[in-house]
């Protein structure tokens, strides 16, 4: 493959800063709805995205409008990455009428009709079957698409996983299977709960292509998917993709992750993807330190707006209870 470094220094100044601020939207969202949760405005699961950035950005770069994104609960990064408004975000989290599923959903089952992101899913596995039939529903509209299927490391020994690999293999399905292995699934490591823990390697079985990736370069994603992306539009053959990267924060904001050092997770944190990107920025000339500095305080300023809407916004009515249960009224919100 080209040089993924080339690859993102051949984008304008715009695209390249638009990149790193959306990166910052997750980070500092994420950090606002921890603080959040303490203050127990959020009730609920609280599952973040810290540390893996890098991945939904640099993946979703690549999107075009017809494509379909389909996730786990760890869902308010793509959402962020597709550009849903932090505001439908954080009043979702607040349970708030005017969320992006208003308020019905949570933290665990974000969705945008407006950016064809078909949700969070809290079932390990669930969201296979819903990526594969977008993706066959691309081929029969011939309208070029391709599918993103996102799921955790946790979720490759799930027999859904293998059924719907199988099926988007045998139907030439222009699938693209994201496992974003952070390493742990839930509180317990890979190499206890997996007994072959090169997820890219399962592709064989299939004869689909499978491809592994640094989850934690920001460079690496966005280069390699661009191509991975263009062939699957190409081909309409789904593909495997083992990207590796790590959570800082626990499974959930209630877990204070005792399974792992301190050590270990500050180590990782010397190779976080925003750190590693802005630096490069700034030594490239891409944008200046005080660039730098305004972005993150507008970014800042932006998640604080996210807040005081999420605060100010109505819960949702009792009739709410009876609406969208249908697909009609799915249709037609």
């Amino acid at each position: 493959m080209a040089s993924v470094k080339k690859e993102m220094q051949s984008l304008s100044k715009e695209k390249m800063v638009e990149i790193l601020e959306k990166m910052l939207v997750i980070r500092y969202f994420e950090e606002a709805s921890i603080k959040a949760y303490q203050q127990k405005k959020i009730a609920g699961f609280l599952h973040t995205y810290i540390g893996q950035e890098a991945v939904g950005v640099g993946t979703l770069a690549h999107k075009l409008p017809q494509d379909s994104v389909v996730t786990t609960y760890r869902c308010h990064g793509l959402a962020l990455a597709l550009g849903m408004p932090p505001r439908d975000g954080m009043a979702e989290l607040f349970g708030k009428v005017t969320g992006c599923a208003r308020g019905k959903g949570g933290s665990m089952h974000f969705f945008s009709k407006a950016h064809n992101f078909l949700g969070g899913h809290g079932i390990v596995g669930g969201q296979f079957g819903i990526g594969i039939g977008a993706a066959f529903k691309s081929n029969y509209d011939e309208d070029n698409a391709v599918s993103f299927i996102f799921f955790g490391d946790g979720a490759t020994v799930q027999g859904t996983l293998h059924e719907t690999m199988n099926l988007a293999a045998l139907w030439d399905l222009p699938a693209i299977f994201i496992c974003e292995d952070n390493q742990y699934g839930m509180g317990t490591a890979n190499a206890r709960a997996i007994a072959n823990t090169d997820i890219a390697s399962k592709a064989e079985a299939y004869g689909m292509k499978g491809y592994t990736i640094n989850g934690m370069d920001l460079n690496e994603v966005h280069g390699r998917m661009g191509e991975i992306v263009k062939e699957v539009r190409a081909t309409r053959r789904p593909v495997l993709i083992h990207m590796k990267t790590y959570r800082y924060t626990g499974h959930s904001v209630s877990d204070a992750g005792l399974y792992r050092s301190k050590e270990e997770v500050d180590a990782y944190k010397l190779k976080d993807p925003i750190l590693a990107i802005s630096r490069e920025m700034v030594e490239a000339k891409v944008i200046s330190e005080d660039e730098f500095k305004t972005l993150q305080k507008k970014t800042k300023a932006s998640i604080q707006e996210a807040l005081d809407f999420a605060e100010e916004s109505p819960e949702p009515p009792l009739e709410e209870l009876t609406q969208h249960v249908y697909m009609d009224d799915v249709g037609n919100a």
